[in-house]
């Protein structure tokens, strides 16, 4: 006859059962010593949803104005986009990319009253997006690393490039494009973001334009010749004229001159050396460089004053008022027609 279980024995079976199927539910990675820890199991966790594919983004059918979200580099990044009333979907279209200038947004640059974009828009009939720059702050105060400027943008090392090149692409599949007619402009930090697309995205940006923003990049070996429109205040207290720390950006960069920069896209994009003057009128003159590769072509407008802002416009914060003797959003458009 068995002999009946005694204390010790009983307490041995009790933890035995209340052990065994924890040990056998334990991960993989509990059981195995050379299993990843879980900071590493985070680290590729976050590096899945950073290579994850954009969500497919909704067809645009009709004209009007939209705002669009997608994950990019573990961060969420923003967009807007305007059609225009005379948008038919069985004909390609322009595109215009704007970028706002450092601490603004893109609600701010697709603001009518400051920079006339819309109105543009609508008239020559072209699409026109505005993508919204690196924040930590909800889209707002938002910057783009364009090279050397600007901000959180640049110390992060934030892939605005690659953000661009999925806002093309979402364009792409939302609207018909011409593919043959995208544009980039922008001021400011947002000019110096044109300045990098035109350096790393020529196969994309048949021209750029830049307002109050210089060429700030760190490399640029462009594989084609982009056409380029720089327009510029000789007073300007930000991005001096002729380089250097401005008033407010002894905290950010030296800047690259204007000189500076179009002597270095003259010579990239094979251009004559001579200017030609093609534009004279009361506080403002344009040049032009022509006989570059490609039918491209370099051109400066200078304005005698205004300081940092988008002649023509009117400026968000206040302050001294732009320059009227040119538009700066009607010359651009003019020059991309062109192209």
């Amino acid at each position: 006859m068995p002999r009946p279980p005694t204390c010790r024995s009983r307490l041995a079976r009790l933890v035995v059962a209340l052990l065994l199927p924890a040990a056998l539910s334990l991960p993989a990675q509990a059981q195995n010593a050379d299993a990843p820890s879980l900071r590493e199991r985070i680290q590729a966790r976050i590096a899945q949803r950073k290579e994850a594919p954009a969500a497919e983004p909704a067809a645009i059918t009709r004209p009007g104005d939209y705002s669009f979200s997608f994950e990019h580099g573990g961060a969420t990044r923003q967009y807007r986009v305007h059609v225009p009333a005379s948008y038919r979907d069985d004909t390609p279209r322009p595109l215009l990319l704007v970028f706002h200038g450092g601490g603004g947004n893109m609600d701010i640059q697709a603001d009518d009253r400051y920079y006339g974009q819309i109105s543009q828009a609508e008239q020559a009939g072209y699409i026109v997006a505005f993508p919204n720059g690196y924040s930590r702050f909800g889209g707002k105060l938002a910057t783009w690393n364009a090279g050397h400027c600007c901000g959180g943008a640049r110390d992060t090392q934030s892939d605005d490039v690659g953000f661009v090149r999925e806002v093309v692409a979402r364009l792409k599949r939302q609207l018909n494009i011409d593919a043959q007619r995208i544009f980039a402009s922008g001021i400011s930090n947002g000019a110096m973001m044109s300045y990098r697309l035109a350096c790393e995205m020529p196969d994309t940006f048949r021209a750029i334009a830049a307002v109050a923003g210089t060429d700030n990049t760190t490399v640029c070996t462009p594989s084609r010749p982009v056409s380029i429109l720089h327009i510029h205040a000789r007073d300007d207290e930000l991005v001096l004229f002729n380089g250097g720390a401005g008033r407010e950006s002894d905290k950010v960069t030296a800047f690259v001159s204007v000189p500076d920069s179009i002597a270095k896209w003259v010579k990239l994009d094979a251009c004559r050396p001579a200017p030609q003057r093609v534009l004279s009128t009361a506080g403002a003159y344009c040049e032009a460089y022509t006989g570059c590769q490609g039918g491209t072509q370099v051109q400066l407008c200078v304005t005698e004053s205004g300081g940092h802002s988008w002649p023509g416009g009117q400026k968000p914060r206040g302050g001294s008022q732009p320059s009227s003797a040119i538009k700066a959003t009607e010359l651009i458009w003019d020059f991309f027609a062109q192209q």
